[in-house]
């Protein structure tokens, strides 16, 4: 008995309305589209998949035969559905091409994206949070804490290149901020690790970069009890590798711990 395969998500044009750094490590795009699509799609980690040819351009009309769409996944931020309009935010560092066109876009541009998608949303019952991420995963670390319940108790800690990448961030008061920078000696596992553990039951959602996230923050999470099939525990990314690398170490990095 064969499993009927999902459908295809939807495919929406956008065009791009505006251009807001919001530091000097990060850049918010608007967009505007019919987003019929997205009605329903309330949960809190939205996210739709940019597509662009092999090389890198989102003109689709460049694929070759039988080429797919090479995909960036990105949180959806400030979605009105009505309007046709949402934000994205994206990270400038490394050399990926999404964050290469991000940087260079002009406003009057377009680019397709697929989806909606939505995965993790805090859970209202838990006793304390931890969220943790790099750069990449702020914009999803951001949407996740703005859903927190107002009496909510936890840690927020956020990974950025130096000090002046920091952003404006807010969190309920039980909710406990905490900025690293890459040019310090402790990392985000570090960082984590330091975290005096609190009682009772915590809701986790830590992303960012793979070795780091996977390899050394994963574990120890599981050394203090917590389920990461009850979790939202990934790496976005892996220094070293451009994105198709990157989609095959995580494939083969599952295949070898299902083994």
């Amino acid at each position: 008995m064969t499993t009927p395969s999902k459908p295809a998500k939807p495919i929406t044009a956008l065009t791009v309305t505006a251009t807001e750094p919001l530091g000097p490590a990060m850049l918010r795009l608007r967009f505007s589209g019919d987003l019929a699509a997205f009605a329903g799609f309330d949960g809190t980690d939205r996210y739709v998949k940019l597509l662009f040819t092999p090389d890198g351009s989102p003109d689709l009309t460049q694929l070759g035969e039988g080429e797919r769409p090479s995909v960036r996944s990105y949180t959806v931020l400030e979605l009105d559905v009505e309007a046709g309009t949402f934000a994205i935010d994206f990270a400038l560092h490394g050399s990926g091409f999404a964050m290469r066109w991000a940087r260079d876009v002009e406003v009057g541009a377009t680019i397709t994206v697929q989806g909606p998608g939505e995965g993790y949303a805090p859970d209202p019952a838990a006793d304390w949070y931890l969220l943790a991420g790099d750069d990449a995963a702020i914009p999803a670390i951001r949407q996740a804490v703005d859903a927190l319940p107002a009496d909510a108790e936890g840690y927020v800690v956020l990974q950025v290149g130096t000090a002046s990448e920091e952003l404006p961030f807010s969190a309920p008061t039980g909710v406990e901020v905490r900025w690293l920078h890459r040019d310090q000696a402790a990392g985000l596992p570090d960082a984590v690790r330091a975290l005096p553990w609190r009682d009772g039951r915590v809701d986790v959602f830590v992303h960012g970069e793979a070795q780091a996230v996977m390899q050394e923050i994963r574990p120890y999470l599981a050394s203090q009890g917590v389920d990461a099939r009850a979790s939202s525990i990934s790496g976005y990314w892996k220094a070293g590798l451009v994105d198709e690398e990157f989609r095959l170490w995580k494939k083969e990095l599952a295949a070898a711990e299902a083994s």
